[in-house]
């Protein structure tokens, strides 16, 4: 932040990524899931320049664990994607990862009652799937494998009052790991019939979604052929996904409420 206090134009986003995409998304978008979320984001903010509103860079936090932001007036925002990885898991990469967002929630002051965390205007921290359940981890949240089966494709999540205040429709359109209830302070924004925490937030802090934004139908489709080839999903599964992949979904729209989160002094 500048020293009036107000956020940096073009904000500065680091995208840690936990994975990297099958090739052909890889292809197609370029640099690993920093191009996938470009992609995004430049859809969000268009007809701006992307580069006008946004600045981001990518850290690869499996293949180089010591590659971080600083979060001494590095960034304004962190964002940790999605990854095929469990979010549970004991690798030194996961818990340098953990280690990271609890610090980079740190940096923020906390919700009333909450101690710990210092008194300034810090890092937010944006989490995508095994994003939005590292985060849930780094403030103590239960994170283990579902018993009620993957979701896949284009999914209906009912959202929470605070939701439809956010994301301003009843519904979204947009995993078998999921987070356990939510951390202190943390207000839920949607729910389906298989995830009772589909995202939460903590204002001035932290916001999460289970769901992938960044797809998009060509990703979908990929991801379905590649897991339906490998047995991890079923016929019907696949099929079931792949029926669905074509319908309305609203990954823009939340990154729009991403970017406006990042953007917001308090």
């Amino acid at each position: 932040m500048d020293p009036a206090g107000q956020r940096r134009v073009p904000l500065r986003l680091a995208v840690l990524q936990a994975d990297t995409p099958l090739p052909g998304i890889d292809a197609r978008y370029g640099g690993g899931y920093l191009g996938v979320f470009r992609h995004l984001f430049a859809r969000a903010v268009a007809p701006a320049p992307l580069d006008s509103v946004l600045s981001l860079t990518g850290y690869d936090v499996v293949g180089d664990p010591d590659s971080y932001p600083s979060l001494e007036d590095g960034v304004d925002a962190v964002l940790i994607t999605g990854s095929k990885h469990s979010a549970f898991g004991d690798d030194a990469w996961i818990k340098a990862l953990v280690e990271f967002t609890r610090k980079a929630l740190l940096t923020t002051s906390p919700p009333e009652g909450e101690k710990g965390a210092t008194t300034k205007k810090g890092v937010r921290v944006v989490g995508v799937c095994f994003g939005h359940q590292i985060v849930a981890r780094a403030l103590g949240t239960m994170v283990a494998r579902s018993d009620r089966g993957w979701e896949v494709s284009v999914t209906e999540t009912r959202l929470t009052e605070k939701g439809k205040e956010l994301f301003g429709k009843d519904t979204l359109q947009m995993h078998r790991d999921q987070a356990f209830g939510l951390p202190a302070g943390a207000e839920l924004l949607a729910e389906s019939d298989k995830c009772a925490n589909h995202g939460f937030v903590m204002p001035g802090r932290a916001i999460t979604v289970q769901g992938h934004p960044e797809f998009t139908e060509d990703m979908i489709r990929e991801i379905l052929e590649a897991r339906h080839a490998t047995g991890l999903f079923s016929d019907e599964l696949f099929q079931s996904g792949m029926d669905r992949k074509g319908n309305e979904q609203d990954g823009v729209l939340m990154a729009r409420v991403f970017l406006k989160f990042i953007q917001q002094q308090e």
